[in-house]
């Protein structure tokens, strides 16, 4: 028996097997939504997240970042999550003592807002495209974060500014699986690097001139 040309059945079981992407901006909203009206910590987080929990953790903790003196720590705890992303791990797994360190919700609230504000007015433009292999892009990231994390360390006013900036563009084209938007995160990251480098060598070369 002949297929009916008109029956459209092949064509829709693809579209109904299509995951649904949720954007970013959503899940960050649905995540303070949930959260506790005190306190809420990155074990917290991270078991709401599921699938999206290393870029979604990354984009927080670069939040937090941004806080006055907050940078040093946070350097720390990036390369938790971006050594682990080395290492394909499926999901983040934090220390004991770091997953119960405590937020105030109160403090995220206003720039978790901010930033999905943002994310919104970029999710116009960004979307899935130019993917490369998960696991390869993960380590890649992962190698990248870590590198960016580590300048947070150095004892120069606002350094962290620039690489904090980066890092949350680099989780945003991850979380999306945007491969152009990751292929100018990794230029800007090779520029913030740069400018790093060039920052401490400047200020050993004026301290060994005093």
């Amino acid at each position: 028996m002949e297929k009916d040309p008109s029956d459209a059945s092949d064509l829709r079981q693809p579209i109904a097997n299509m995951e649904m992407r949720v954007p970013t901006s959503v899940v960050l909203e649905s995540l303070l939504h949930d959260a506790p009206t005190d306190l809420v910590t990155l074990n917290w987080i991270v078991d709401r997240l599921q699938a999206r929990s290393f870029g979604i953790v990354i984009l927080l903790i670069a939040l937090v970042a941004l806080l006055p003196g907050a940078s040093p720590f946070m350097a720390i705890l990036l390369a938790i999550p971006a050594i682990q992303m080395i290492l394909a791990r499926p999901a983040p797994v934090l220390p004991r003592i770091i997953a119960a360190r405590s937020i105030s919700t109160a403090r995220l609230a206003p720039l978790v807002k901010r930033v999905a504000r943002v994310l919104k007015w970029m999710e116009r433009v960004v979307r899935p495209r130019w993917r490369t292999p998960f696991e390869a892009t993960k380590r890649v990231v992962g190698v990248v974060i870590l590198l960016l994390g580590a300048t947070f360390l150095a004892p120069i006013p606002f350094v962290h500014i620039l690489p904090t900036l980066v890092i949350m563009l680099l989780a945003f084209a991850f979380l999306e699986e945007d491969g152009v938007l990751l292929c100018l995160a990794l230029v800007a990251a090779v520029i913030s690097l740069s400018v790093m480098v060039a920052v401490v060598w400047g200020t050993i070369e004026a301290g060994l001139l005093l």
